[in-house]
């Protein structure tokens, strides 16, 4: 539902282009020369779990929260193979995402839900193989995106191969935040170090026990510098700060 107590607006410093509803938060960000690449730290690392799975993985993606699109432009150039739902409250947030942030139309790989996120996904039956979260409303806050219920619903919306991240703000409510997540999860969750700008990202599984080779995280990451210029080296060796790898293999 269309929501008019905020306004939609842009700015742009030294050649980067930001979204903003109504007030100073940016809500995303696009180097106006690199449109496809994710300009925002937290954006990248919400991307973390390509270091985690092969492709064909992920084979479909749900982002909850469409923001300038950065993550939706990014799968749908990058990753051919994934299929992309994103859920998004605003009906104005699409409009303005195309038209100032080269978000794609909508195809057979990419479509939108105009609703709240925490109510589409509790009536939702499809099983996703990532899902990522990235909620706020003009105050920055995320409301039933951060409920005990809505991260019991991502996992049941997870494939047997499904990975979860979402970003918190590291401030007041962050604890409780991050133990909802590990309820939600089993305990099945990593919270990185904070990037950049106080955001954190949570990444969870679901399924099957994931234990992977760092050696084998680093060539991946090293691979996907390569066909797209998206650096995950830093986030790999933030990954090893949070993670006990003592024979050298990550487990989640």
């Amino acid at each position: 539902m269309e929501d008019d107590r905020y306004s939609i607006d842009i700015s742009e410093d030294d050649g980067v282009r930001y979204l903003h509803f109504g007030s100073e938060w940016i809500q995303g960000a696009m180097r106006i020369r690199r449109p496809w690449a994710l300009e925002l730290a937290y954006t990248r690392e919400m991307l973390a779990g390509l270091l985690l799975r092969d492709a064909p993985w992920p084979k479909n993606a749900l982002l909850v929260g469409l923001g300038a699109g950065s993550l939706a432009k990014f799968i749908w150039r990058y990753l051919p193979q994934t299929r992309i739902t994103v859920y998004e409250i605003d009906r104005r947030i699409p409009f303005a995402a195309r038209q100032f942030f080269k978000l794609p139309d909508e195809d057979a790989r990419l479509r939108i839900r105009i609703g709240d996120g925490a109510e589409l996904i509790a009536r939702d039956r499809r099983r996703y193989d990532l899902i990522l979260v990235d909620g706020f409303d003009h105050d920055a806050r995320v409301g039933e995106l951060d409920g005990e219920a809505f991260y019991a619903h991502c996992r049941a919306r997870l494939s047997r191969h499904g990975l979860l991240a979402t970003n918190l703000f590291n401030t007041r409510g962050f604890r409780a935040s991050v133990d909802r997540i590990r309820t939600a999860f089993a305990g099945r969750a990593l919270i990185l170090p904070p990037c950049e700008g106080g955001n954190t990202i949570a990444l969870a599984a679901a399924g099957e026990p994931l234990a992977v080779p760092l050696a084998e995280m680093r060539v991946r990451a090293e691979a996907l510098k390569r066909a797209t210029r998206l650096d995950l080296l830093p986030t790999l060796n933030r990954l090893q700060l949070v993670a006990a790898t003592p024979d050298g293999t990550l487990r989640l």
